[in-house]
């Protein structure tokens, strides 16, 4: 199968492109390289890529209409994992038009140049953060998640809206996998684990929203890839799917896994929590069990070691 992982150079791009590029499929990357982080741990992915014969990243930009049609048609895929976005919670507060530039009318770019190019199969990457202030716990797919609290999730929900109608108007296979706070090896500098990994190592001052009384349903980043995977390998029409572990840990006490590793406490100031965030996220997986034949098994502990073993030596 060839397949353009588009934000191969990010998280979970570049573990999802070296998933397939190990198993032998034909792997283009695609990344813009920006500067939301720190670049040169983009480069670092990207130098990991490129050992794989099979693969190769193409340095180029999703709201370019008129690249990625070409280089759709250039390259002939037979799937598409649409991974690219601009990503947090807060900052798509204060950039709302960015974030829609970017997660919405980039998406629909690379939707366009996918049923021009007759690809068979649209993954896309969303987001649990679509449901919102839900009431429906653990979250199911059905919800209407029509109440999005910030721009990234509004323009996350409106991308999965738009996937139905490609499909029902173009014949476009899209599946929406909805992540639910992936962590691991090689994770964003502004997500929590290395947030906390941070502080504890350096004593750099980070917030705790709510005083930890929050719950996450944390889920390893290996998980997350062997269900993008698994939706690569099954074209389904048209669907929408949580993955997530589908156990929630109370931000409070997945703190403390890191510090009783460090031998050392974090940083931390209480701060009340923003209204962008919710106070709970928990996924119930039952559809993507049967849909994709998912079967998270990294627990919490045993993520949260690999990712602080990994960060003393990467960090």
């Amino acid at each position: 199968m060839k397949v353009l992982v588009t934000g191969a150079a990010g998280f979970i791009g570049s573990h999802l492109a070296e998933k397939l590029a190990q198993r032998g499929d034909e792997v283009v990357g695609l990344d813009n390289f920006n500067d939301y982080y720190n670049p040169a741990k983009k480069r670092a992915n990207e130098k990991r890529l490129n050992e794989f014969e099979n693969f190769k990243m193409i340095e180029a930009d999703i709201r370019d209409r008129a690249r990625m049609i070409a280089l759709c048609e250039d390259e002939q895929f037979d799937a598409v994992a649409h991974l690219a976005a601009m990503a947090g919670v807060r900052p798509a507060v204060e950039s709302p038009d960015f974030y829609v530039e970017v997660d919405y009318n980039g998406t629909q770019n690379l939707m366009d140049a996918a049923r021009f190019t007759n690809v068979e199969n649209f993954v896309f990457a969303s987001t649990s953060s679509v449901y919102g202030n839900t009431k429906q716990i653990p979250f199911v797919e059905n919800d209407p998640c029509d109440r999005p609290l910030q721009p990234y999730a509004a323009a996350k929900r409106a991308a999965e809206i738009l996937g139905f109608t490609y499909h029902y108007l173009y014949g476009l296979s899209f599946t929406a996998i909805r992540f639910f706070t992936v962590y691991g090896p090689n994770g964003r500098p502004d997500m929590m684990a290395y947030l906390v990994a941070d502080s504890i190592t350096k004593g750099i001052e980070i917030p705790i929203y709510n005083g930890g009384d929050m719950f996450r349903d944390w889920t390893f980043v290996e998980d997350i890839t062997d269900g993008a995977v698994a939706a690569l390998d099954r074209p389904l029409g048209y669907e929408v799917i949580n993955l997530g572990r589908g156990e929630p840990t109370k931000l409070r006490d997945f703190v403390n896994m890191i510090e009783k590793l460090a031998g050392r406490k974090a940083n931390l100031v209480d701060k009340p929590k923003p209204a962008a965030d919710v106070v709970t996220t928990y996924a119930s997986i039952s559809k993507a069990v049967e849909l994709l034949g998912y079967n998270p098994k990294v627990s919490v502990q045993e993520g949260v070691k690999a990712f602080w073993e990994w960060y003393m030596v990467n960090g």
